[in-house]
């Protein structure tokens, strides 16, 4: 009975920590009269909480306000350099990581390209091992004042996988598209990287994460319902239902790439045939260009090529416009028009956000044609209640919505350190701790 109680006093304790974290992060900075009615505790318990956050250097001070009649108020935030956050894109052109503070400031990072050597997993592990330790060393941080590393990359994560060597169960990939079949990818990672073990991981898809980092900093703030559309080499998406606070609130990764846009259609890279990735995917897009006479050298990568195609397209006042490229485009846009309504009548979102390095390459042009389709193949109901937009975060959205999974998991936690040998998945609470703010800066 007593060791029962305990539990339960530190678990209220915890609870309380964590309700001061995240309205400050989320809404401050706050004064402890203002922070009373928001997270509903008393004034003795805002007090004792105040304090211990601020002993562990987690809150500190940020001015000072005038009250009405009353002592001037101190007002708190989230100490930025209360801890660090790794945030890592595992896309398929490059592994990009990033080292960010409290605040999700950048302060290191570095990039490796993967087109010479594909998806090799010992060389994509080795690449994160590397990265991990170059941010760090860049920045002139401590290994020990990591929160955690988040992690986005392609394919479906399978949460439980196989006990490793040291009795945890990681994450497992299934990533068919890059050849990644039941990649034990946590485990490998715990063994390279570098950095002390009670260090959290946290794997997720990449477009879910995509989805986090726009629900909580972007285009889908303050939506009840929105779809995150990752188009780069090969397409995904998210879906997010409930109020970004709502304890109900529900993340779904979709292999949207892999539904059907044409029936016997062009093979795609993951077996099947016809699906909206073998039109859409910037891989894709590549082949078709050159199946259609475009000018490429042999060694063009995605990104190279899909400029070549866009400029053929839209080659300026002066030029004239290739048509075989146009028809291209405007079938690329018809496909994600219509996968995009399949979005609006299963799901009904409120918004949908178009990301992803090839998709906000392509979306400028084609957004018009993508929203005319996608009005044209939905309910026209549903389509009515849906606005199609870009997303606003630029290509770094998928590294800092990969950096939000530590972030969530540390306020959900009531910023207590995580202790070895514990999990990278998140629990439950660690979800619904997102924020209304954009405080990073990316490029």
């Amino acid at each position: 009975m007593a060791e029962r109680n305990r539990r339960t006093v530190r678990d209220l304790r915890r609870g309380n920590r964590a309700r001061v974290l995240q309205r400050l992060y989320f809404d401050g900075p706050l004064s402890r009269q203002e922070l009373g009615p928001v997270t509903g505790l008393s004034s003795g318990s805002i007090s004792n909480v105040v304090a211990e956050l601020s002993a562990e250097g987690l809150l500190e001070e940020a001015g000072i306000v005038d009250s009405d009649g009353g002592r001037p108020r101190t007002l708190l935030r989230v100490a930025p350099d209360g801890g660090l956050l790794v945030g890592i894109d595992i896309g398929e052109t490059r592994v990009r990581v990033e080292l960010f503070d409290l605040s999700l400031t950048e302060l290191a990072r570095t990039e490796r390209l993967l087109a010479q050597h594909g998806y090799d997993v010992e060389r994509i592990v080795a690449h994160v091992r590397t990265g991990v330790a170059d941010v760090l060393r860049d920045a002139g941080a401590d290994p020990r004042r990591l929160l955690g590393i988040g992690i986005g990359v392609p394919g479906i994560i399978e949460r439980d996988g196989p006990e490793g060597p040291d009795g945890t169960r990681g994450a497992v990939v299934h990533g068919q598209t890059i050849g990644w079949r039941a990649v034990p990818f946590e485990q490998l990672l715990r063994e390279a990287v570098d950095v002390p073990p009670e260090v959290p991981l946290f794997i997720d898809n990449g477009a879910k994460t995509l989805g986090q980092a726009e629900m909580w900093f972007g285009g889908g703030r303050g939506a009840g319902a929105a779809a995150i559309a990752l188009i780069g080499s090969g397409v995904g998406a998210c879906v997010d239902h409930g109020d970004i606070l709502d304890e109900d609130r529900t993340s779904l990764a979709l292999e949207w790439g892999h539904t059907t846009v044409q029936l016997r259609g062009r093979q795609c890279r993951c077996g099947s045939i016809g699906c909206l990735e073998a039109y859409a995917g910037a891989e894709a897009l590549r082949e078709r260009w050159r199946e259609a006479g475009g000018p490429l050298p042999e060694d063009a990568d995605d990104e190279s090529a899909l400029a070549a195609l866009l400029a053929a397209a839209y080659p300026g006042r002066r030029g004239i416009p290739d048509p075989v490229a146009l028809a291209l485009l405007d079938e690329t846009a018809e496909c994600l028009g219509a996968a995009l309504a399949d979005l609006i009548n299963l799901f009904l979102p409120e918004r949908i956000l178009i990301g992803g390095w090839a998709g906000l390459l392509i979306g400028p042009r084609l957004l018009p044609e993508i929203r005319r389709y996608a009005n044209e193949y939905a309910l026209s109901h549903a389509a009515a209640r849906t606005t199609i937009e870009m997303g606003r975060l630029g290509p770094d959205a998928v590294t800092v919505g990969a950096a939000t999974l530590p972030l969530a998991d540390f306020l959900a936690r009531g910023g207590s350190r995580p202790e070895a040998g514990g999990t990278g998945t998140p629990p439950r609470t660690a979800v619904q701790a997102v924020g209304e703010r954009h405080r990073t800066s990316t490029s």
